[in-house]
């Protein structure tokens, strides 16, 4: 409930974010490539009102999305993704001036360096996404101005493009994708991630 709580909060607060689309100039993320990426939605909570969303409608949403946009980047590191969908309110059609409510999405997100064999983040890094707001959809809420899949699809893609801020950010803060020598990688020890990721990314 706590989570339903603060998804409404957000929704009182009126911001927009520009996602990622496949085809934008991809940015400067080091050696990174794009191993496993696991999504998952078993613990995702729908905020009162919202247009319904099953589970495995978001799951295979978020994974194309993420796969369109990452699966470009060619470095020779691997890197694995574990990505737990928390909540969300996919706006309905309110009453124009006056509910105009906004979509919003919230993500947990751990990565996994694939050489190190361990997460990259000690805890999952959570993501409250909004909606894009254009004019139509700023005055007549998106419930009017967008069907369901594309007030989803919009989510997905800027949930996308905040994870590569964030993930560019901390590549150039920490180094997360810096290139690794040989002798650094062949000493890292072997570990399957995907297992490790979904309780990670879950995480509250």
């Amino acid at each position: 409930m706590l989570r339903i709580f603060a998804l409404l909060t957000a929704l009182l607060t009126v911001a927009a974010c520009t996602g990622s689309a496949p085809d934008d100039p991809l940015q400067d993320l080091g050696a990174f490539k794009l191993g496993h990426n696991v999504v998952i939605a078993s613990k995702v909570q729908m905020v009162p009102g919202s247009r319904e969303v099953e589970p495995d409608e978001w799951v295979t949403l978020l994974t194309n999305e993420v796969d369109a946009r990452f699966s470009q980047y060619d470095g020779d590191q691997l890197y694995h993704f574990g990505i737990s969908v928390e909540g969300y309110f996919v706006a309905p059609g309110g009453v124009p001036l006056v509910l105009s409510p906004k979509s919003v999405l919230a993500v947990n997100v751990t990565v996994w360096d694939d050489a190190a064999g361990k997460t990259l983040n000690s805890e999952a890094k959570t993501f409250t996404v909004f909606e894009t707001t254009t004019a139509d959809s700023f005055l007549v809420g998106s419930g009017h101005a967008r069907t369901r899949e594309e007030q989803m699809r919009g989510l997905a893609r800027n949930a996308v493009g905040q994870i590569e801020d964030w993930l560019v950010e901390q590549n150039t803060a920490e180094g997360w994708f810096a290139p690794k020598t040989p002798a650094a990688q062949a000493d890292a020890p072997s570990t399957e991630p995907s297992a490790a990721l979904t309780p990670a990314a879950a995480a509250p």
